[in-house]
């Protein structure tokens, strides 16, 4: 019993790694050719149809590359921070509910998500600091200057998805949904909780911990060319979560009619995702005064505004 209990972890393991490593891929190379049609360029072409094979060709190149650590760098917190980042945000993705058994479907399955989602913050904090180079402390310093701005408006705007649904279980919150998506109910905590993630995930307009024109490459600076790749592959992880996390709390997760669970769940992830990507090519990144101003003056005031007519319109 214990034997095929291991067996089926392993393999829900894998099958989540490689949708992931599949949204990974997909998603680098579609951004790559976005941001190239908005500059007015061809982007990924001579590899592969489209330059579809680019993107390998880039990985293979970094992974074949010497891992470099800084000589003032304190080599330890250095070299395993993002390695503990990595594995956070696989977890993370795992902790989430999928149709057909994936996934882990726990009844605190919301709150456990925004717990250690907070901790990201604090791991980019370490590596930075780490490193020994200022432009990677300054950029580390502004991943936890930001939280201050968008953690409490979508932590709030997320309960008050909880208190309609009356569950912190995320396929309960799923379920919630099977006649009328959240984002037609609460349209003020949809809006909140897409800007606050897009923050979460250092997303452009609020890319502020690697703003090329002012920290070179931000936390990632001093980073070998491996470490580097590994760095890619968790921005896209987390674009892969924030999009699962929109879907799943406001857009109705896997449910739809005619198609499987998980086609409909990877439907509304590719549509989120492609939206995320637009933005980045056409808007401009905000300072951070700006974004703390932001943040306290407009989403957490609409935040509050959300949980309180949630409360008073939905709530029996």
């Amino acid at each position: 019993m214990l034997i095929g209990s291991v067996e089926k972890l392993i393999i829900e393991v894998i099958a989540i790694f490689i949708l992931i490593v599949f949204f990974d891929y997909i998603f680098g190379w579609l951004e790559r050719k976005t941001i190239a049609k908005a500059q007015l360029r061809h982007g990924p072409t001579y590899l592969g149809k489209f330059g579809i094979l680019q993107n390998l060709a880039d990985i293979l190149k970094l992974l074949t590359k010497e891992n470099v650590i800084p000589k003032n760098a304190d080599k330890l917190i250095f070299s395993t921070a993002p390695l503990l980042l990595l594995a956070l945000f696989i977890f993370l993705v795992y902790l989430l509910p999928f149709p057909n058994g994936l996934g882990i479907d726990i009844s605190i399955g919301l709150l456990a998500v925004f717990v250690l989602l907070s901790f990201s913050p604090l791991l980019i904090f370490l590596t930075g600091a780490a490193s020994g180079n200022k432009f990677s402390l300054i950029s580390a310093q502004r991943s936890v200057i930001m939280s201050l701005a968008y953690e409490i408006p979508l932590i709030l705007s997320a309960a008050a998805v909880a208190l309609y649904a009356g569950s912190f279980n995320i396929a309960n919150i799923v379920y919630s949904q099977a006649k009328i998506p959240f984002i037609v109910l609460m349209p003020i905590g949809f809006f909140v909780f897409f800007i606050a993630m897009l923050a979460e995930l250092e997303r452009p307009p609020f890319d502020l911990r690697e703003a090329d024109s002012e920290l070179i490459a931000g936390w990632l600076v001093d980073v070998g060319a491996p470490y580097y790749a590994m760095a890619l592959f968790v921005d896209y992880t987390r674009m892969f979560l924030g999009s699962l996390l929109i879907s799943l709390l406001f857009l109705g997760g896997w449910l739809g009619p005619y198609l499987p669970g998980l086609i409909w769940l990877l439907i509304k992830v590719f549509v989120v995702a492609v939206v995320i990507v637009i933005i980045r090519a056409t808007t401009v990144r905000i300072r951070l005064d700006r974004l703390m101003r932001f943040g306290w003056f407009w989403l957490l005031p609409l935040a509050i505004l959300n949980i309180i007519f949630t409360f008073m319109l939905f709530v029996k």
